[in-house]
């Protein structure tokens, strides 16, 4: 499976640098919504068609965050860090970059899992990561589980449909009344929270505008409280 995961990626994207985040490039697709139904119709007959290949483009909450970090790597600089829903990687590389002691990337797409490891093998051969940084990439579903060591939880774009946020906020708001720093960047989705939460920074952030109507959009960094 990673081996295909892998071959998808390198099939279908290339290397590319972030808009906002221009010390960083992850591989890209330059149509997200194109591959999107390429990869449907190459699934086999009685296969469940894949998911969105989340990975494939730089989402503007992941990109407002990694901003964020670079900005600010005191906020992960020497901490352990879990990039929760990490797609394409760019903020668990972002705070690779700042200094994190050590990431943990996770997603539950196996092609995003493997396009992340190419993003993190791509970033330290061009010297924009360090040969030493410490990024662990982990699939599957973590939400609700017992984590390890961990100081700050960050999820770039992660509250994007009902289901979604209805399971993810209540865990993320127990994370944050164990003590860990739990960041989220918010472009504007209709489940982000409104209440319970600091507005750190608003960014503006170059969009694609056929998936986000628009140019340029505004993204909040919040910090998400147990309350």
């Amino acid at each position: 499976m990673i081996d295909d995961s892998r071959a998808i990626v390198l099939a279908n994207a290339r290397p590319a640098p972030v808009p906002l985040v221009p010390e960083i490039e992850v591989y890209q697709s330059p149509d997200f919504v194109a591959l999107w139904e390429r990869l449907c119709r190459a699934a086999p007959v009685g296969v469940p068609a894949p998911p969105p290949p989340y990975w494939a483009t730089a989402w503007a909450g992941g990109q407002a965050l990694a901003r964020y970090l670079l900005d600010r790597p005191e906020i992960v600089r020497g901490r352990r860090v879990l990039d929760f829903g990490a797609g394409s990687g760019v903020v668990a590389i972002a705070a690779a970059r700042a200094g994190a002691a050590a990431v943990i990337a996770t997603d539950i797409d196996p092609v995003a899992c493997a396009a992340l490891e190419l993003n993190v093998q791509h970033n330290v051969a061009r010297g924009a990561l360090a040969p030493t940084a410490s990024i662990e990439v982990v699939a599957g579903d973590w939400i609700g589980r017992e984590l390890p060591a961990i100081d700050v939880v960050l999820g770039g774009d992660v509250l994007y449909e009902g289901p979604m946020a209805a399971r993810l906020t209540p865990w993320l708001r127990a994370l944050a009344g164990q003590g860990i720093e739990v960041l989220i960047a918010d472009p504007g989705r209709n489940y982000r929270p409104e209440s319970g939460c600091s507005r750190l920074e608003v960014i503006a952030v170059p969009c694609e505008p056929a998936i986000e109507s628009a140019d340029v959009g505004e993204t909040q960094i919040l910090q998400l409280h147990s309350s």
